[in-house]
């Protein structure tokens, strides 16, 4: 039996990806538009380390294009409407989700 070099529980009872996801600040999600007048949805405030794997799970939940970096996840399209069930089934706190769904200036 494994044990988790942070919290020292057996791996099958450690909580310390569902700890760190709760201890974020918060999570920022709006829309844009970027090159040739195109709609892409930005999230911003999730951690760095976590950022390559929770952008390519949304894309793939979410059925969308997308990159990650330098520190936000920038999908392709309005997906302002989806966005927070897909974050709190990868397991973010909802509290912690804020969604604009008004259009930022860039």
């Amino acid at each position: 039996m494994a044990i988790c070099p942070k919290c020292g529980l057996p791996e099958d009872l450690c909580v310390c990806d569902v700890l760190e996801k709760e201890a974020m600040e918060s999570i920022h999600v709006y829309k844009t538009r970027k090159r040739y007048k195109k709609l892409v949805t930005i999230i911003e405030g999730i951690d760095k380390s976590k950022l390559q794997d929770t952008a390519k799970q949304l894309k793939h939940m979410l059925a969308c294009g997308g990159s990650a970096k330098e520190g936000v996840i920038v999908l392709q399209g309005d997906q302002t409407k989806k966005i927070k069930k897909a974050l709190i089934k990868i397991g973010f706190s909802g509290d912690a989700i804020t969604v604009d769904n008004f259009m930022h200036r860039r």
